[in-house]
């Protein structure tokens, strides 16, 4: 019989919220590795017609320490998606995981509102995947947030 992954009891607030989080991490990763292969590839077509796509991925800002800012992006939804793997199969995981989803969402749109800044007071131009990575990224903190009221109501 196969294993199915279920959420965890400590999760309240049932599948909806777990499966929803879990959606959503994976949607970001899939947005976040499109950032990356446009930053490696240059191919213009990628951007859609926006050229606000490439004036900001290719800015100053787009990259820390030579290291793409989209990159940082695959990591956190990775490990979104990771804890929430583990949460039904380990203890530190069922007992911590809605805590670290709330952390690095958090870290996430705080980041996210620092980079929209740049996008729209300094760099003059919106990229809509990186806009929508910000708005993945703060369901996923909304959701992080409702679940860990939830546990802690019970």
């Amino acid at each position: 019989m196969a294993h199915r992954i279920k959420p965890t009891q400590h999760d309240k607030t049932g599948p909806a919220f777990y499966w929803a989080t879990f959606v959503l991490a994976c949607l970001g990763v899939l947005d976040a590795t499109y950032l990356l292969v446009y930053k490696l590839t240059s191919i213009n077509a990628m951007c859609l017609g926006n050229g606000g796509c490439h004036n900001v991925n290719f800015s100053p800002y787009s990259e820390i320490g030579g290291i793409p800012v989209s990159a940082f992006g695959i990591l956190a939804f990775l490990v979104i998606a990771g804890i929430l793997l583990l949460e039904p199969r380990l203890e530190i995981a069922k007992n911590n995981g809605g805590l670290a989803i709330f952390g690095i969402s958090m870290a996430g749109v705080a980041f996210s509102a620092y980079l929209t800044w740049l996008e729209l007071y300094v760099i003059h131009s919106v990229c809509p995947f990186c806009v929508t990575s910000a708005v993945i990224i703060t369901s996923i903190l909304i959701l992080a947030i409702i679940r860990l009221i939830k546990q802690t109501a019970y």
